[in-house]
């Protein structure tokens, strides 16, 4: 099966796909325009990606198209480095996607102003369809329009600049009491609109909120803050703002200037919608105008999504850094050799709620071994080896074996791997005093080798402290694959490499970064950690892995996937284990 030639996925069904496609078949719009908005204060997670393939697969699916927006409003907290990781993930992530049909923002396309009953507009409208590379809009490229916006409501008499501490406000507003400040006259508060845009006052000392009521039930609609004063510069447009809108200011008119048509969020947001669709009622602005719509953000078992935890994991040096295999951001994911496709596959296949619940893990792990199976090269490694000398062959005795590339794919062909008098196999494949239903090697018994002979082992060689140093066995040549004793039966079949010809690698035996499937569900979360989420060893290989690349998937046979780490170079292999054959957890849990 070639990756890159792969069938598109089937389409999901789901509440809001069908109000989308609801909205096409009654022409309420020209054209559905979606987006993906994340804030770049911090790597994308898991979790994004539920919201990315959601996002660009509705996109994809009624043939409209997809923004990438940075929403960048909050100058402190805020860097390019993130900026640079979220499209680099997202472009990871929809690369497979039919170009025909994906939703992506052209490159260097910049909304449009336009006038409407005489009323300047900065609705953007359709956007055609772009490269396979989508590069960002930002929320920050609109902050002259989104003042303008602030003065309106102003104008409008439905803003005020108010003076109280952030304390002052958010005790007011928890009391449902009005600000001594609410009454100001419209020609104040533009003056001090404008004086603080100025960078005439402090951090802190004013801000403008929405004069909507001051005792709704719902909070957010207690004359919410939509500026504050920030004297920081910002990674995007430097020190030319000192004043930043709020979020839920932002976002309904980011959506608004863009032409968004399905503004989906997750859950959390459903309190926001009111105060979302008054900003965008109360500034009278032209039709049509954004919806939105929310649902179950992911929560994945063994896992923490949040960005605060995630940091923390990092700065405190509990993983290498945001693209620790172990992590559950989308470049760990990446790193540790999940193929996009199986991510979106997961992602398809967990559907889309109201309703918040756990997703087990083991749901993700059977997508991306079901990915790999059909994709992965099989290779021969030997992670703990124990040698073998074949006492009956000749020091020189050499040969090359057919190897199986891929038995899922007829097409993969078979590659040649070098036999010798002297193998290494897996220390886990010899017991020298094997339990019951033990079918592997041990003193006596016989074994067939993978594409190989049947060997019997005939002594045991131990060191001076007595381990083992070796396996002196016999191998019958005649039972290879055509020959007079092919069909003769053993109970086990085992991996190995040659010795003469092995190559070292480096492998990193990735797990589960926590043991508990809620590690933040109570007390401190780090109390959780994993302490055997990775070990390090050098592994013996077939001697073909010295050609491997970062985009293949490898099946190191009877033993796990890998892939290619970042680190490797030549003669310094590095293999991350992506996951392991079997679900080891889940026979841990039965026991």
């Amino acid at each position: 099966m070639n990756p890159s030639a792969e069938a598109p996925s089937p389409t999901p069904s789901d509440f809001i796909r069908d109000v989308v496609a609801a909205d096409v078949q009654a022409q309420r719009y020209p054209k559905i325009i979606t987006r993906f908005p994340p804030e770049p204060n911090g790597y994308l997670h898991i979790g994004h990606a539920k919201s990315i393939c959601l996002n660009f697969g509705i996109a994809r699916e009624f043939g409209g198209t997809c923004h990438l927006r940075m929403d960048d409003t909050n100058p402190t907290k805020e860097d390019v480095e993130y900026v640079d990781s979220i499209q680099a993930d997202v472009n990871w992530l929809i690369s497979g996607f039919a170009n025909d049909h994906l939703g992506l923002k052209p490159k260097g396309k910049k909304p449009e102003t336009q006038t409407v009953n005489g009323k300047t507009d900065f609705h953007l409208g359709a956007v055609p369809v772009g490269t396979p590379e989508v590069e960002p809009f930002y929320a920050s490229d609109y902050f002259d329009q989104i003042y303008q916006y602030a003065v309106a409501l102003i104008r409008l008499g439905k803003a005020y600049v108010c003076d109280m501490t952030p304390e002052q406000t958010d005790e007011y507003r928890r009391l449902g009491k009005a600000s001594p400040f609410r009454d100001r006259s419209i020609e104040e508060n533009l003056d001090l609109f404008e004086r603080m845009k100025a960078g005439e006052f402090a951090d802190g000392t004013h801000t403008l909120r929405a004069k909507i009521t001051v005792d709704a039930p719902n909070i957010w609609l207690r004359d919410p803050l939509i500026y504050r004063i920030r004297h920081a510069e910002h990674h995007h447009t430097g020190a030319k703002w000192c004043i930043y809108p709020m979020y839920d200011f932002a976002h309904c008119l980011e959506d608004y200037i863009e032409g968004i048509t399905h503004s989906i969020c997750t859950l959390e947001f459903e309190v926001h919608r009111p105060l979302y669709d008054w900003i965008l009622e109360a500034l009278e602005l032209p039709r049509p105008l954004p919806h939105q719509y929310e649902f179950a953000r992911l929560s994945l078992s063994y896992t923490v999504m949040s960005k605060r935890k995630l940091m923390q994991l990092v700065r405190e040096g509990y993983v290498s850094g945001w693209d620790d295999p172990r992590m559950p951001t989308i470049s760990g994911i990446r790193r540790r050799g999940v193929p996009a496709r199986a991510l979106r596959d997961f992602a398809y296949n967990i559907g889309i709620t109201k309703y918040d619940g756990l997703t087990e893990v083991g749901v993700l792990d059977h997508a991306i071994r079901d990915d790999l199976n059909h994709v992965a090269h099989r290779k021969l490694a030997v992670l703990r080896p124990i040698k073998v000398v074949l006492t009956n062959l000749d020091e020189n005795y050499a040969e090359e074996l057919d190897a199986v590339n891929n038995p899922e794919d007829p097409n993969a062909g078979t590659r040649k791997v070098p036999f010798t008098r002297e193998l290494y196999i897996e220390s886990e494949d010899f017991r020298e005093v094997p339990p019951p239903k033990y079918f592997r090697l041990r003193p006596g018994g016989e074994v067939r080798l993978k594409y190989g002979y049947i060997i019997k082992c005939e002594e045991v060689v131990k060191d001076a402290e007595g381990n083992i140093a070796e396996l002196r066995c016999t191998v019958d040549l005649t039972t290879k694959r055509g020959g007079p004793n092919e069909g003769r039966k053993v109970k086990g079949t085992i991996h190995w490499v040659s010795a003469k010809h092995a190559i070292d690698a480096e492998v990193r035996l990735y797990d589960r970064l926590f043991t508990v499937p809620e590690p933040d569900a109570e007390g401190d979360f780090k109390a959780h950690l994993n302490p055997n989420s990775l070990e390090v060893i050098t592994a013996k290989c077939e001697p073909s892995l010295a050609q491997a690349t970062p985009e293949e998937r490898y099946q190191f046979e009877r033993l796990a996937y890998f892939a290619l780490d970042k680190e490797s170079a030549p003669g310094k292999l590095v293999f991350n284990r992506t996951i392991t054959l079997k679900d080891t957890w889940a026979k841990e849990a039965k026991k």
